[in-house]
């Protein structure tokens, strides 16, 4: 399904979606692909195309997957919640509540979703390298997830960008044959059309109040 939206609607509607997937109606391969197709053409640092992406549909993995996820969600959610603390007009002290009721929702569903997508990359960052590195090492996945998300929006389906299950890297890539010494996961996403398709724009501080010309 094309939604036919504009480039500008297609860039301000993607939303993290949990509570809105729809856990019931199958996604069908060739969607996941075509959407992965249009994720490649994002950039890569020197060309490199090291990107690699699992997709997952079998239950009994996807159950395993979605335990070690609430393992590092748990603790974190416990912790501290979803985000900081905020003054009251701030746009992410509003939504907070929201948020960390969607979140917790997708912890509790997660077995449950159609696909999940775990994009990896070749390569590990070695600890305490300098910025440099990380920069360039993300800066060759993350744009093609991104990608992959405004595809799965264009086409009436959803996802949400989550990392907390890479507090258990190493057993998730065991459990699915990644070679966790030399390939990274970059986060772990779940797949499913959404309940509807009327996303609106998000509630965001303005971009006048972030945006620096020539100096701080």
């Amino acid at each position: 399904m094309d939604l036919e939206l504009s480039a500008d609607e297609l860039l301000s509607t993607t939303r993290s979606v949990r509570k809105r997937l729809d856990l019931e109606r199958p996604v069908e391969r060739s969607v996941i692909e075509e959407c992965i197709e249009l994720a490649i053409q994002a950039p890569t640092g020197s060309n490199a195309q090291g990107w690699h992406f699992v997709v997952v549909t079998d239950a009994g993995l996807k159950a395993q997957i979605a335990e070690h996820y609430a393992a590092g969600f748990d603790p974190y959610f416990a912790g501290n919640g979803i985000g900081a603390t905020y003054d009251g007009d701030d746009p992410r002290g509003q939504r907070k509540e929201a948020v960390s009721a969607s979140a917790k929702y997708l912890r509790d569903h997660f077995h449950e979703v159609p696909a999940m997508l775990i994009p990896c990359q070749w390569g590990r960052v070695p600890d305490g390298a300098p910025t440099i590195a990380h920069a360039g090492y993300w800066g060759s996945l993350l744009p093609a997830v991104w990608s992959f998300m405004l595809a799965l929006r264009a086409r009436g389906l959803g996802s949400a960008w989550t990392t907390l299950h890479l507090a258990r890297e190493r057993e998730v890539a065991e459990l699915l044959g990644i070679p966790y010494d030399t390939c990274t996961q970059g986060g772990l996403f779940p797949i499913a059309y959404t309940k509807g398709t009327d996303f609106k724009r998000a509630s965001r501080m303005p971009a006048t109040d972030l945006t620096h010309w020539n100096a701080w």
